[in-house]
């Protein structure tokens, strides 16, 4: 398993990508209401892509048709917009956006509230969100990928939540997808050790239900018993001053989203 260590530089460039995630996503987030298909955050999400350098990860990659990934309830990731996917009121959609900059990847993704949503959907955006930050605070030297998965699915059990395990966060960087994969549970302790430089897409994907996945297509997965599903990601860095999240601005502290 080959695993790349980051230059200074490089991590620099892969903030430049982040930067514009960020940008898009805050903008997307705001824009989520009832009555909005997914294609029209598509299509806005393509219109601020006009004039920024670099290009959006998704779009063609494996042959993915889209700049975003928009997943609703019970989508895991992977769901593809749709002018017919109208947004409901009480609905939650994930929304899944990245950039490739001078060569270099960024990814992230945030589950958004459609209008109003139950105090139970609330609960499960939060306590994914907040399975992400522990996840974030343990990307240092010295810890171990165990030490990040355990982070999640331990916050997520102890809330009577599950994780999903057919998908991972993942090494970033050159390439959208690169070592190691990051499974979202785990031992505390265990795994290859964390070093300055590396860099992870790091991503809960925490169920209501159970764990179970099925595929509905080629494309998008969603919970075997048809309950909600979160998702939060953040590319981080691992740097000796601890977590550095790349996909937002560095003057931003607190909760990851």
């Amino acid at each position: 398993m080959a695993i790349h260590l980051r230059s200074a530089e490089e991590l620099e460039k892969m903030h430049r990508a982040g930067l514009i995630v960020h940008q898009v996503l805050t903008e997307l987030r705001a824009m989520v209401r009832p009555g909005l298909s997914t294609m029209d955050l598509e299509k806005f999400a393509e219109s601020k892509l006009a004039g920024q350098p670099g290009r959006a990860a998704f779009k063609g990659y494996r042959g993915y048709p889209c700049v975003l990934c928009t997943s609703v309830n019970s989508e895991i990731v992977h769901g593809i917009p749709s002018p017919k996917r109208k947004l409901r009121e009480g609905e939650i959609v994930s929304i899944d956006f990245g950039m490739e900059v001078d060569g270099y990847f960024a990814d992230s993704a945030v589950t958004v509230p459609v209008g109003q949503i139950t105090p139970e959907l609330q609960k499960l955006l939060d306590v994914t969100r907040e399975s992400l930050d522990r996840a974030i605070d343990k990307m240092r030297p010295g810890n171990r990928l165990g030490d990040v998965g355990h982070a999640v699915q331990s916050w997520a059990e102890q809330n009577g939540y599950s994780v999903v395990r057919e998908f991972v966060g993942h090494g970033i960087g050159t390439k959208m997808h690169d070592e190691p994969n990051l499974p979202n549970y785990g031992d505390a302790g265990r795994g290859a050790r964390l070093q300055e430089g590396m860099v992870i897409a790091v991503e809960p994907m925490v169920n209501a239900g159970s764990p179970q996945v099925r595929m509905r297509d080629e494309w998008v997965a969603e919970t075997a018993d048809g309950q909600p599903s979160a998702h939060f990601e953040h590319t981080v860095a691992v740097t000796a001053n601890g977590p550095w999240i790349l996909t937002r601005p560095k003057e931003m502290t607190g909760s990851s989203w």
